[in-house]
């Protein structure tokens, strides 16, 4: 994962955001930040000293655990676990982190410890005593306590992805050893249990039944879903980018076949230096997200898209962000029994650290909560949101597909 420096002829930098975006204070090199200096771990940095000298960390995990990427099909997996007895769970839970600061976020996701092993994602069909102990982990609704036996002390190697929450220090795991016995939901037991259910439909039962978007994501990606034979460890951020899309298609296939909303509805909210705008259209469902990343007094835009009878297609550009957008707002049209054409824009200002695809899930469901800004012409809306967005709008209109197409849309209804 790299970034990519470029320079405009203004002088300004723009940066390409290709798969990791760094840390602004000190642009992802550990050593220059060194740790007493860096303003974002400052809560956390006496902490991670202490648990760098640890090769027993004893704690409550949130419940948390990590799947990699890396090296796939053998990746590495563990707890993550921080050395502190208490109710954890805030540090799994997204839907509450839009409250709380930015900084304290940080500070909770860097004083977890991941205690990693090797592992073939097949495994899952018939897991060892300690990857067993790991699922028994994922399993659990509450907070539980582990001691967590290390080869040799934490290393640590802070890193910021753009898709999932940054953990703190790594070390190999030698063992786990449970201090409480996991406490798991009936419908969870059940699920897991069921060798002949098939993964998409575990993932719809669960979250019908109430089970949050994160623990199902760790169910899929520790293997414990899925027909017998088809079980197998998805890393992690594979994992949230799945639950949300098949859960998106799933609700969508509704959304189709009901009627168009009359009026076009504006929808915003901002938290963390992050900005969803949403504006839904009259019309047959299709949807965008246009995605501005603003840094250095420049920015980047990047487009993804789906248009009514188009075959679907994984948003290489907005990439999980996509999806974890997508979501909430099929939620509240299916919940509605309404339909309509979509358009997101999504900003990411200055002072953002990235913490994961989580941010954009909360914040369009958030915004959703409130009441929308009607309007009876596109025009009026667009007017509308060029007060409301930082970019302005003659620099990403000429992106969207979704507005020529409505544009067309409109043109063939005048005619009729």
């Amino acid at each position: 994962m790299r970034t990519i420096l470029q320079y405009s002829r203004s002088g300004r930098v723009e940066i390409d955001f290709e798969k990791k975006v760094e840390c602004p204070v000190c642009m992802g090199d550990f050593k220059d930040c060194k740790l007493e200096r860096c303003p974002y771990l400052k809560d956390v940095r006496d902490l991670l000293l202490k648990v760098s000298k640890m090769k027993i960390v004893h704690g409550s995990s949130p419940p948390s655990v990590l799947v990699g990427s890396w090296g796939y099909p053998r990746v590495n997996l563990g707890p993550l676990l921080p050395p502190v007895i208490d109710d954890t769970s805030l540090m799994e839970k997204h839907e509450l982190w839009l409250d709380i600061p930015l900084e304290r976020i940080l500070s909770m996701r860097l004083s977890l410890v991941y205690g990693r092993r090797p592992a073939k994602v097949n495994d899952a069909r018939n897991p060892d005593r300690l990857l067993q102990t790991i699922q028994e982990i994922a399993l659990s609704q509450q907070p539980v306590s582990i001691e967590m036996f290390l080869e040799k002390e934490p290393r640590i190697n802070l890193s910021f992805s753009v898709r999932t929450s940054p953990t703190g220090p790594i070390a190999p795991l030698e063992k786990i050893q449970l201090t409480e016995n996991p406490k798991t939901l009936n419908v969870v037991e059940k699920v897991v249990s069921d060798v002949d259910l098939k993964a998409g439909e575990a993932i719809v039962r669960l979250y019908l039944s109430g089970v949050p978007v994160y623990s199902i994501t760790r169910l899929l990606s520790l293997g414990m879903i899925g027909t017998k034979y088809r079980r197998k460890i998805v890393p992690t951020e594979w994992s949230i980018t799945a639950v949300d899309d098949f859960l998106g298609r799933k609700f969508r296939r509704y959304v189709k076949t009901y009627d168009w909303i009359t009026e076009y509805h504006l929808y915003c909210f901002e938290a963390h230096y992050n900005r969803v705008v949403i504006l839904m259209m009259p019309g047959p469902w299709s949807f965008e997200v246009i995605e501005i990343w603003r840094r250095f007094g420049s920015y980047k835009i990047y487009v993804d898209s789906e248009l009514p009878g188009e075959v679907d297609k994984y948003p290489e550009n907005v990439g999980g962000a996509y999806h974890a957008l997508r979501l909430p707002i099929l939620e509240k049209l299916y919940r509605e029994k309404k339909q309509a054409s979509i358009l997101v824009i999504a900003e990411v200002s200055e002072g953002w650290i990235p913490l994961g695809v989580w941010r954009f899930r909360e914040i369009c469901r958030r915004a959703l909560q409130y009441p929308p800004r009607k309007f009876n012409t596109l025009q009026e809306a667009l007017d509308e949101i060029r007060k409301t967005t930082l970019t302005d709008l003659n620099y990403w209109r000429h992106l969207s597909r979704i507005l020529e197409f409505h544009k067309f849309q409109e043109s063939i209804t005048e005619f009729m």
